[in-house]
């Protein structure tokens, strides 16, 4: 278990350990019916070690990717071991008041700081639903792998706290990825605790060159970006922001399709990463 000492003393981690090979990745969810489809494909299982720090309501699951050891050649078949690359999948659970997912910026924030305190995962992907831009390109049933993700209702009119509300957090630097899933769009994410959008929402998405709208990624990155753990971010569009629709209308008609677009595209993400390194992504 890693202590308060020690989160200290890996402030530096990432930049140590960008040579060291992926043996755990964390998927982070907020909604359980965006995690089911992906759930159920990899076969995951409900993980004992969990909820260690915090009497969080998130569901926790974990399983087993195995990769061959790449010994550059040097070793025969018959000698090449398998390693395992834990997954671990958490969704922020069901509000113990109202009975519905935990969505938003603060359950986010404490899944994840439960998964990295408990898990200490080498890499941390949130993945889920998004609102994307038509004027950006985006349609419904995209996925996006996100470049940067900032705050769009974090408004504090103050010289000095202007950077600080808008929160401007690059994710991973995944050169090869996108090389290799060349059908993901790539754009910035803009976060906050609205399905809705009012004017003065839309006006900072504008200035913060948003092609994503969603609930939960700033947040999330954020919590990483204090465990030095590197952040990906993956959103599937579900409506159009700058569309003709009401956001809930298209969300919730396109919940199901989206929710097995990153049942199609998260494990692209994950079987990318098994044996690799940081600095190979």
């Amino acid at each position: 278990m890693m202590t308060d000492k020690t989160l200290i003393k890996n402030t530096t981690r990432t930049k140590k350990n960008n040579n060291k090979p992926i043996e755990t990745i964390a998927v982070l969810v907020a909604m359980e019916a965006e995690a089911a489809p992906l759930v159920s494909l990899l076969g995951l299982k409900p993980c004992p070690k969990s909820h260690r720090h915090a009497p969080l309501p998130s569901v926790v699951r974990s399983g087993a990717m195995m990769t061959d050891d790449d010994d550059g050649g040097k070793k025969n078949v018959q000698q090449k071991q398998k390693k395992r690359c834990e997954v671990v999948v958490a969704t922020c659970g069901a509000d113990s008041t109202h009975g519905v997912d935990s969505v938003g910026t603060v359950n986010a924030a404490l899944c994840a700081y439960e998964i990295l305190k408990t898990h200490e995962p080498d890499v941390l992907i949130n993945a889920g639903t998004a609102g994307g831009f038509r004027e950006k390109g985006a349609r419904i049933g995209d996925v996006f792998l996100v470049d940067e993700v900032k705050y769009h209702d974090r408004r504090i009119p103050i010289p000095t706290f202007t950077k600080y509300g808008v929160g401007a957090i690059r994710t991973a630097e995944t050169p090869n990825m996108r090389k290799t899933l060349k059908d993901l769009k790539c754009g910035v994410c803009s976060t906050g605790n609205s399905l809705d959008a009012t004017e003065v929402d839309r006006e900072m998405m504008s200035r913060n060159d948003a092609s994503v709208k969603e609930m939960e990624a700033a947040a999330v990155a954020k919590v990483c970006e204090m465990f030095d753990v590197p952040f990906v971010c993956v959103k599937a569009i579900t409506d159009i922001v700058d569309g003709p629709h009401a956001a809930e209308k298209e969300f919730l008609e396109n919940l199901a399709m989206a929710g097995k677009r990153l049942q199609e595209t998260v494990p692209k993400v994950l079987e990318f990463m098994r044996g690799k390194t940081v600095a190979d992504l």
